[in-house]
């Protein structure tokens, strides 16, 4: 309905069909369909702002199934294209923070204090500019 109603672009309305779709398969659970949609919006999409969403969503999937850095890479990506997204910068922080409790339990491996003090100032740092 939305995209009879709004003037858009063919390569914007397929870009956004991609998207929903997306969005349908994450709820659904089914990762790798969603991936493969929000992917194919990537490619025809040109808005900064609606690819900086595709960007978070694919973080957001990437951190549902427990690979933290490639779901840091994508906020991280999001957040360049769009820094209004404190959704991102508390899902950062939550990695971050996580990471860190990660490291004090340890189970017989020596504490590297300087990389949980920096686990600590990251989620610090992403938690205050969340708001």
């Amino acid at each position: 309905i939305l995209l009879k109603v709004l003037p858009a672009s063919k390569q914007e309305k397929q870009a956004f069909s991609y998207y929903r779709a997306g969005m349908a398969a994450q709820s659904d659970g089914k990762y790798a369909e969603a991936l493969e949609n929000y992917y194919e919006a990537l490619q025809v999409e040109e808005d900064p702002y609606d690819r900086s969403y595709t960007l978070y969503n694919i973080g957001l999937i990437y951190g549902n199934i427990g690979n933290n850095s490639q779901a840091l890479e994508y906020y991280h990506q999001a957040l360049e294209l769009n820094s209004n997204l404190p959704q991102a910068l508390n899902n950062i922080a939550v990695i971050y923070h996580s990471s860190g409790l990660n490291t004090l339990t340890m189970i017989n491996e020596e504490i590297d204090d300087i990389q949980q003090a920096e686990y600590r100032a990251l989620a610090t740092e992403f938690f205050d500019k969340a708001g």
